[in-house]
């Protein structure tokens, strides 16, 4: 049986999670439905970003990834179609692909378009319309475009002997994930030493597990979708700290900084 996977900001306080998986139950039932997340925060593009490039991987090649995130995000809405190794995304176009599937090069189908008075519905159904069209073995004759790429500061600043980076995700255990990957990390650090340093804390060390330091103490580790995280082994990290998602439109925000030597 193939998979539909679910990532939203429609969260638990209403209807919408029913009704999407109504819809998508009548019309596609042949497919088995998974939520990945509908708690993406409200506009928070980069951790919407995040969460769909973590779980990408983990899904069969034959699945679909339906993105129902900031879907009134211009007066003329658009979503996309993408293929990553086999895996389908429906996404809105409103930067989340690039941001997600950064370095990838990535054909892009325009697949819908509505103006901003349309409902969540209408999304719902035009992809349907296309996930019919693909299991039917339909040639698709939606054409190729450039997908839009979000404005403002989302990648971390890389020095030759820095990299500094801000928070894009806080889990449910309060653990902190940055905008930093092991790659990058990894290709600035080129063997040195280095010292993660943030809200008067240092680390000086990459741990492998949370149960790597003893209880309540900090560590940073590399999480399963390869982005740092800070952490504190049975703790909160994010509540101990402050640390807090960063905004685009924050005019003032702490960085977590990582000097190399």
């Amino acid at each position: 049986m193939g998979v539909i996977a679910l990532l939203s900001d429609l969260g638990s306080n209403d209807t919408g999670v029913a009704k999407t998986k109504s819809l998508l139950l009548e019309h596609l039932p042949n497919l088995q439905q998974v939520d990945v997340t509908h708690n993406i925060t409200p506009y928070y593009l980069q951790q919407a970003a995040y969460l769909l490039a973590s779980t990408v991987k983990d899904f069969q090649a034959d699945s679909y990834l339906l993105v129902l995130f900031d879907l009134y995000y211009a007066s003329e809405l658009k979503m996309l179609l993408a293929d990553w190794q086999g895996k389908k995304v429906l996404a809105p176009d409103n930067g989340v692909l690039p941001l997600a599937f950064h370095g990838i090069d990535m054909h892009t189908r325009l697949c819908f378009t509505m103006a901003d008075t349309g409902g969540r519905n209408a999304w719902v159904n035009a992809a349907i319309d296309v996930i019919k069209q693909i299991e039917s073995g339909t040639e698709l004759s939606y054409p190729i475009i450039e997908a839009t790429t979000a404005a403002g500061q989302f990648r971390p600043f890389v020095t030759a002997n820095s990299i500094e980076g801000h928070v894009i995700h806080i889990d449910n255990f309060g653990n902190v994930v940055l905008n930093i990957t092991k790659e990058e990390f990894e290709k600035t650090a080129a063997g040195r030493n280095f010292s993660v340093n943030f809200i008067r804390e240092t680390v000086t060390s990459i741990s492998n597990h949370y149960n790597s330091v003893n209880r309540f103490e900090k560590l940073c580790r590399f999480n399963s979708a390869g982005y740092l995280e800070i952490a504190i082994n049975r703790g909160s990290a994010a509540e101990l700290f402050g640390l807090k998602l960063k905004r685009p439109e924050q005019l003032v925000y702490t960085t977590i900084k990582i000097e190399f030597e």
